[in-house]
């Protein structure tokens, strides 16, 4: 049985990954702010403080794996000087308190797992986007951009690293979903009307499938894109999930420049175009569990 450590266990992902984690007979560490109790979490937790560069070194003993998902949540606030930083330094410096200690003291960690986002490639309207197209531009492509140089530093120690840049979640627990759902029942859905507008979406079971193949596949390192094969148009995505809900709401277009007035630099994270493929990870042999979005959304809303 190996054993695995978590950070930012306690999000949708983490919570999801580590319940498919333990049913695949793993046993899972976590690494978090606060100690959870492990009668009702079934894994082993252990505390960090990042800010104060302080770590449990018993959550290494006999760990041959790291999944790293924390970060501050890019959606959770609005963007002034001192968010901006936290969202950039949550991610740099809880990689770099990894790396370090990895590096000072003797450890059994063979694979280093490390979220990322599809943000990385700033707005791409209707490109076809694969693994090797190089940074855009705007806040949350320089967030990804020193995300990613800083879990690829573990590269530097003989670990194997891998990078999922993750798209738009579908889950009922969270995520992008209950915010685009949240006016169908007063009978009105909306999209931005704003010109190929592309939305990379993925099942959270897929997110997770592709960090467990990660984990399983010696060959899989460096960057995927963790999104499903067949991203849709806003407008597209809408109107799939107005079927699969069986809802008779009325779908209506939102002035992209609304949301710009309202938002202002945030408007990038709803405004952000990313059409990507999902060719590098099915060529690593990574077979979908949800490829197309009907399925998807059925089993989401019929839970």
């Amino acid at each position: 049985m190996k054993k695995i450590l978590i950070t930012g266990a306690s999000g949708m992902v983490g919570t999801r990954l580590t319940k498919l984690l333990l049913a695949k007979g793993y046993e899972v560490n976590t690494l978090g702010r606060t100690k959870r109790t492990k009668q009702k979490t079934k894994v082993n937790s252990f505390v960090w403080n990042v800010e104060a560069g302080e770590i449990d070194a018993e959550a290494f003993e006999g760990v041959e794996a790291v999944i790293h998902l924390a970060g501050a949540g890019v959606a959770d606030k609005r963007w002034n000087d001192a968010r901006k930083e936290e969202i950039i330094s949550s991610r740099v410096n809880s990689a770099k308190l990894i790396f370090d200690f990895l590096k000072k003291n003797k450890h059994e960690v063979k694979t280093f797992i490390s979220a990322a986002a599809v943000g990385y490639y700033g707005d791409c309207e209707d490109e076809v986007v694969t693994e090797e197209r190089k940074p855009g531009k705007g806040f949350l492509a320089e967030v990804c951009k020193q995300w990613e140089q800083s879990a690829k530093q573990v590269s530097k120690l003989g670990i194997r690293e891998a990078r999922c840049r993750i798209g738009i979640v579908l889950s009922k627990e969270g995520g992008a979903l209950p915010e685009l759902t949240r006016t169908i029942p007063f009978g009105l859905a909306s999209y931005f009307s704003k010109d190929n507008l592309y939305y990379p979406w993925i099942h959270v079971d897929d997110v997770c499938g592709i960090m467990i193949h990660a984990l399983e596949n010696e060959l899989v390192a460096g960057a995927y894109n963790t999104t499903a094969p067949a991203p849709l148009l806003m407008k597209d995505l809408m109107k799939e999930i107005l079927i699969a809900k069986e809802s008779k709401a009325v779908l209506v277009p939102a002035p992209a420049f609304a949301l710009k007035l309202a938002m202002g630099e945030m408007s990038e994270m709803l405004l952000g175009s990313q059409r990507c493929s999902a060719d590098k990870i099915m060529e690593a042999g990574f077979r979908f569990k949800f490829a197309d979005i009907h399925p998807a959304l059925q089993n989401i809303f019929t839970k």
